[in-house]
This record gives C-alpha cells, sequence and structure tokens, in this order.
C-alpha cells in the first residue's frame, strides 16, 4: 500500500521563522535584536545621519506612547530573565528601561532626550556581552 502522508514536511516559511521562534540563544539573540531594530533605528534621519525608530515616533502621543514603547523594552529585559541573566544586570536593563519613560513622559520635548538616551541599544548591548561570554555559538561579526 502506497503511503499517502499529505503533511508537509518544512515549515512553509524555510528557516526563517524556525530561527525566531526558538527558545535557544540564538533565536533570542535574533528576536532582541530585531525588537532593538525596530525601537531604535527603523529610518536614518537625512543630513545627521541619525537613526530612529519607533520608540521615538510614540512619543508623539503622550503618555499612551512612552507606555508601550516601555513595554517593548520591558519584554527585552523579560528575554534576558530567560537567558539566565543576573538580576544585576536585569536591575540595570529595568532602570535604563525606567530613565528612557520618565524622559519621554514630558510631552513632546521628551522626544529630545529619547534622541539621546537609547535605553534599547543600551540594553542590547548588555545581553549581547552576556550571550557571547555565556552561549559563544551564538556570535555573529558585524560588519558596519
Amino acid at each position: 500500500m502506497a503511503d499517502k502522508t499529505t503533511r508537509m514536511t518544512a515549515p512553509p516559511f524555510g528557516d526563517f521563522a524556525a530561527s525566531y521562534t526558538g527558545r535557544d540563544a540564538a533565536a533570542v539573540r535574533k528576536r532582541i535584536e530585531a525588537m532593538e531594530h525596530l525601537l531604535e533605528g527603523l529610518f536614518v534621519i537625512p543630513g545627521i545621519k541619525r537613526r530612529v525608530g519607533l520608540d521615538m515616533l510614540l512619543n508623539v502621543i503622550p503618555v499612551g506612547g512612552d507606555t508601550v514603547a516601555a513595554a517593548m523594552g520591558a519584554w527585552m529585559v523579560w528575554e534576558a530573565r530567560n537567558l539566565g541573566m543576573s538580576k544585576a544586570q536585569m536591575a540595570r536593563m529595568f532602570g535604563n528601561v525606567g530613565v528612557d519613560f520618565l524622559l519621554g513622559l514630558v510631552p513632546f520635548v521628551g522626544a529630545v532626550p529619547d534622541f539621546f538616551f537609547r535605553s534599547n541599544t543600551r540594553n542590547l548591548k548588555i545581553i549581547k556581552r552576556h550571550l557571547d561570554k555565556h552561549h559563544p555559538a551564538t556570535v555573529v561579526i558585524e560588519g558596519r
């Protein structure tokens, strides 16, 4: 009797979806880097060549925008917790998110400090340092 298996053997999006949804350190690294890019580097301001992202754009919405941006930044800290980072590292990361949130609470003017204080980029550096030390297989050589 012939095999009549109709299931697909590979996910429909190939390795792309699998590489972002796993619980392993490499998948976490990709998710955190993608979130940092969304929050801090969606596009470049012409002339000054400064990256800005959703974090700064959400400052246009008083209080609610900052709350959403802080929640997205806190998600990065949650991922760090799942990696087994120390409480001191996570406290520093939550401090970065908190400072960013408090600076952004001032309507419209809060976008100025957010332009210079990039909490998500700082947190990404902390997480990358941890990953490079404790999960060296996830190290990626960047050519920027």
